[in-house]
């Protein structure tokens, strides 16, 4: 039963922010890490690798044109990397890009959003530990985040998880359209995230507002 489980036995390096004692997510808050991604794990600060200028790009890309969608369709708010969700007292997350509906807001305070935002999205990255990933997923899910993205430039394809009933659905889209349940409309040619050169953001912002695309 293990082996079906565990398909990997693999040796990781992290660096850890460690104090005396376990920092809450209230502290991590008022913390500062300098230049280094840091998310709280299990009351220590845990350092993330640093990304590659493709994840930058698509996160540039897919970060404003969200955000542009949403305001337009006046749907919810739009957040990048640097805003820490609550996962629990000592444990919490920075999300590449995250959606919450307007009727929602009041879970969005100045520090920190505090409640599953309705979409999450990661960007993956060759760096990226397999651990890093599963935690993630596992966080998400833990919190009842109803759709969840992992991008993956090298695949060149997007894996969803959806909540459903008391679990989740998981689709993988390798080409035509990525559509969110979550951001009514929001639905992308999966060749604008992973084909270069992409449209300008007001080209596909026109497409999106304009109809199924």
């Amino acid at each position: 039963m293990r082996n079906r489980i565990f398909t990997e036995r693999i040796y990781e390096q992290t660096y850890r922010w460690v104090g005396a004692r376990p920092i809450t997510f209230e502290q991590f808050l008022d913390l500062d890490f300098g230049d280094s991604y840091v998310e709280l794990i299990d009351g220590t600060g845990a350092e993330r690798p640093a990304v590659r200028i493709e994840h930058e790009l698509l996160f540039n890309f897919l970060y404003r044109l969200l955000g542009d969608f949403a305001e337009e369709r006046k749907l919810g708010l739009v957040l990048g990397s640097r805003t820490p969700v609550e996962i629990g007292p000592f444990r919490g997350r920075l999300p590449d890009i995250v959606f919450v509906r307007g009727d929602r807001a009041e879970t969005v305070r100045q520090k920190a959003i505090y409640g599953p935002p309705d979409l999450v999205i990661e960007i993956s990255s060759p760096s990226d530990r397999p651990s890093d990933r599963v935690a993630l997923e596992t966080d998400y899910c833990t919190i009842g985040v109803p759709e969840i993205w992992f991008l993956d430039s090298k695949r060149r394809e997007g894996r969803v998880l959806r909540k459903s009933g008391s679990g989740y659905a998981e689709e993988t889209v390798a080409g035509g359209i990525l559509a969110s349940t979550s951001v009514d409309g929001f639905a992308v040619p999966i060749e604008w995230l992973f084909t270069e050169p992409r449209p300008t953001i007001r080209e596909a912002l026109d497409r999106l507002l304009s109809g199924p695309v």
